[in-house]
């Protein structure tokens, strides 16, 4: 079932989860400002804000979010701007999301979603680093939360790096205070999208805010693919990561 809303359904505003990865460390200094930014939703952004981020230098956004979501929304008033859009769906339809819930109805278990991600969309993460190491400027990734798919590929982005566990997990960390905004923000042009995909938006929110350790995911997804691959890249080289690509990586984050 395809969910359109019209402009007048989409309530526009400021992102509330939007940060610059620059001064994260990694091997060889810490990452430049400037290279990449990640965020929650930007195709619901006031026109304002979108001036505000290609002021800033913005050239590129790549949109991880499903093809659902997207038809959703559309693109937003960043489409005004000479900034170039990759739709770079983790999940293609979020209805046909296999991973375990915390409740029926509800998002998906994060400590097994995350995982999974580095498998079932290894050839997304790594055509979205593809796009970090080629593109001219600032570069901003998002999903709608800018959580959980976002912060998979800042993870693989902060791996390739070179950063410790350590310096992942607090970067992943510093949306939790968001958490509340994050979903009034979302919850009014996100709700229809997730009640035809059949998750209960209000009730993951809740989890969201009430779950104990939910800041853990991260540091398990981490502990899980060392434990697996010994190297937490090996699937996404075996998706095509190579060193080349890693050292592009590294020159645009000025390391």
């Amino acid at each position: 079932m395809t969910i359109t809303l019209s402009p007048d359904e989409i309530q526009l505003s400021a992102p509330v989860n939007l940060r610059d990865l620059g001064g994260i460390p990694v091997a060889g200094g810490t990452v430049a400002h400037g290279f990449a930014i990640r965020a929650d939703d930007l195709t619901t952004i006031p026109a304002a804000s979108a001036q505000e981020l290609v002021d800033a230098g913005l050239t590129a956004v790549i949109d991880l979010r499903s093809r659902g979501e997207v038809e959703a929304t559309g693109r937003g008033a960043l489409q005004q701007h000479a900034v170039t859009y990759h739709h770079i769906p983790f999940v293609t339809d979020l209805s046909s999301n296999k991973a375990p819930q915390s409740k029926p109805g509800t998002m998906p278990n994060m400590t097994a979603f995350y995982p999974a991600l580095f498998t079932s969309a290894a050839p997304q993460i790594v055509a979205a680093l593809a796009v970090l190491a080629h593109a001219q400027g600032t570069v901003a990734f998002h999903c709608a939360a800018g959580r959980d798919r976002t912060g998979v590929l800042a993870a693989a982005l902060l791996l390739a790096l070179g950063a410790e566990d350590e310096a992942i997990i607090t970067d992943y960390e510093r949306t939790h205070p968001n958490t509340e905004a994050i979903m009034e923000r979302t919850r009014p042009n996100l709700r229809r999208v997730m009640l035809a995909a059949g998750f209960d938006l209000d009730a993951a929110a809740k989890l969201a805010t009430q779950q104990p350790g939910a800041d853990d995911a991260m540091r398990v997804t981490l502990t899980t693919l060392r434990a697996q691959y010994g190297d937490p890249l090996a699937p996404l080289k075996s998706a095509g990561l190579s060193d080349s690509l890693i050292g592009q990586l590294h020159e645009r984050a000025g390391v």
